[in-house]
């Protein structure tokens, strides 16, 4: 069985807020539409190497409340580790 990989889908609404919030911000592309287009080809890409990738839509204020309680802060590893464990709910939006 493969394991699904959880890609971050961000909200165009949401994405200043993330990048306000963020530790990382100067990883993040600057703008959405920067954004969605690298999003967009992880995407495929991970698909096309024959892995279960998909998007999980990520609320931003509902991961900041998650880093809060884990006393971390907002960057790449912990986006990836609030997907992964939300994942594992199985609450996927594709």
């Amino acid at each position: 069985m493969t394991r699904k990989i959880g890609i971050a889908w961000y909200k165009k609404e949401q994405w200043s807020r993330l990048r306000e919030i963020s530790t990382d911000k100067s990883n993040l592309e600057f703008t959405f539409e920067e954004w969605l287009a690298n999003a967009e080809k992880m995407l495929v890409d991970l698909r096309a190497e024959g892995l279960d990738a998909c998007k999980y839509e990520v609320d931003v204020e509902k991961l900041l409340e998650w880093c809060r309680t884990k006393k971390t802060q907002v960057n790449g590893s912990t986006r990836s580790q609030y997907v992964t464990e939300r994942l594992s709910l199985d609450n996927r939006v594709n």
